[in-house]
């Protein structure tokens, strides 16, 4: 187990001047305690490394507390301070694939290193790393509260963009001239609200962490980055519920639309019942074989009865147009 948790995890030691990016061999290795210049970034892949953690955390005579948080299978969103250290947890959205999928990230955050554990593999932090290569922006120049915040911001963007993304390929299947009252229509509506439902839990859980880290008072550690990503996920809840609604009207409009159709069959089917019910009153009276019915004697009696039903049928159709029933 040791050796899988050293093939995925990796350390990028970086000040102003320098940049180093490098894997480790033994679990000694990883050292926070001796000074150092600059920020250490180490970031590893997998949860399930208990005994390594553990080691990493009593080898650097940290608060032994996060022994037992390391411990834990499930974490709510939690942002807890602990000797000159943030413990932070974030249910985070796993978009890569057609499924939406969460996955647990956890990170360990002091004024001078960062160490961000993610359950699985893949993230969107490629580009804070080419930013630290390549010497781009003032990351290089900030401690690991700025890498923090750059880290929340690409997860606030990857939701951003996919959430975009996803509207449109909605707009264009829910398109509003395209409603009808299917349940292949409806399929659609509602599989594009649990999305809309992942993407809001995950929003609001990102935006729950970030309040709770603008509260935090550690030495070296500054929060005034984070307002800014906190008035992201505001605006992207926001755009959530807007959508959340248009789909409700588009709900809505369905159900009226059923609602209208049966409305016109149950008329026409009304109609036809009123036309026809004085003839099939005519036809049973006549059809009645009483032997003294004076009318069955008469020789043109079959053409009157006829004349009398066709009269009938053009009077109620008069009718029903004049109170313009159809």
């Amino acid at each position: 187990m040791e050796q899988e948790f050293l093939e995925l995890t990796t350390i990028i030691h970086y000040s102003d001047k320098n940049y180093e990016k490098t894997k480790f061999s033994g679990l000694s290795e990883i050292d926070f305690v001796t000074p150092f210049n600059g920020t250490k970034w180490i970031n590893t892949y997998g949860l399930d490394y208990q005994n390594e953690f553990r080691k990493i955390i009593l080898e650097n005579k940290l608060d032994d507390f996060l022994i037992k948080l390391l411990m834990e299978e499930e974490h709510a969103t939690k942002v807890i301070v602990l000797d000159n250290l943030l413990f932070v947890t974030i249910k985070v959205l796993k978009t890569e694939g057609k499924n939406l999928d969460n996955e647990q990230m956890i990170f360990i955050v002091s004024p001078h290193f960062l160490w961000s554990i993610q359950e699985k593999p893949g993230d969107y932090f490629n580009w804070i790393r080419e930013r630290l290569e390549g010497h781009k922006g003032i990351v290089r120049k900030k401690k690991a509260d700025y890498l923090l915040y750059l880290i929340i911001e690409a997860i606030i963007d990857n939701y951003q963009d996919t959430y975009l993304k996803h509207a449109e390929i909605s707009a264009s299947e829910l398109n509003a001239t395209n409603i009808k009252p299917t349940p292949e229509f409806t399929s659609l509506v509602e599989k594009r609200k649990q999305e809309l439902f992942s993407f809001k839990k995950a929003a609001i859980g990102l935006k729950d962490m970030i309040v709770k880290l603008e509260k935090v008072e550690i030495k070296g550690v500054d929060v005034k980055y984070f307002s800014e990503t906190k008035e992201q996920t505001i605006n992207l809840i926001a755009n959530i519920d807007f959508e959340l609604q248009e789909l409700e009207s588009k709900i809505n409009l369905i159900f009226s639309i059923q609602g209208h159709r049966l409305n016109e069959v149950m008329k026409t089917l009304t109609i036809l019942s009123v036309i026809f019910i004085p003839l099939t009153f005519l036809a049973g009276i006549y059809g009645m074989n009483f032997e003294n019915i004076p009318e069955l004697k008469t020789q043109n009696g079959y053409y009157i009865l006829l004349g009398v039903m066709v009269v009938i049928s053009v009077l109620a159709v008069w009718y029903f147009k004049r109170k313009k029933w159809f």
